[in-house]
């Protein structure tokens, strides 16, 4: 059964107890990457590998993912700005122990394309901030296939 989170807003990002930060660069331009991340959502099942299903909900106000392993995820989009940024709060998860959550996708154009910076930012009690601390390396190899699998697809 998926538990309430506490709902925090935008500043979250930047206040957050816990902020886990990566960057990537991919060839494709912010214009590309950008509907791939708000507007096709079932599509990041295809190049983000800890996501097994993802739909829209609320009319595309929010977001249902199913993760490997099992953890539900219900979010609502804080704000979508084309093509710079995506924010998106987990409502609700089967996930233990978290308290709150937001994640942040941040496009910025470079010479080659896009630098593609995705902010973690969670509130949760102290043992599972220092196993997400310990995952960060984990987390981020996540963070680069997903980016080389979106490359890949944006530009094939």
């Amino acid at each position: 059964m998926a538990r309430r989170l506490r709902q925090v807003g935008l500043d979250f990002v930047d206040t957050a107890p816990l902020r886990l930060v990566f960057t990537g660069e991919i060839t494709a331009a912010p214009e590309a990457v950008f509907p791939a991340l708000a507007e096709d959502v079932p599509g990041w099942a295809e190049w983000f590998s800890a996501v097994k299903r993802a739909w829209p909900t609320d009319g595309g106000a929010g977001r249902e993912i199913r993760l490997r392993g099992g953890v539900r995820l219900e979010e609502t989009i804080l704000l979508a700005k084309e093509p710079e940024v995506y924010v998106y709060r987990v409502d609700a998860t089967t996930a233990p122990g978290l308290r709150a959550l937001v994640e942040e996708w941040r496009l910025t154009p470079t010479a080659t394309g896009t630098r593609v910076r995705w902010t973690f930012a969670a509130d949760a009690p102290a043992p599972l901030r220092l196993t997400l601390r310990l995952a960060r390396a984990g987390i981020g190899r996540t963070f680069r296939d997903a980016m080389t699998a979106l490359e890949r697809r944006l530009t094939c």
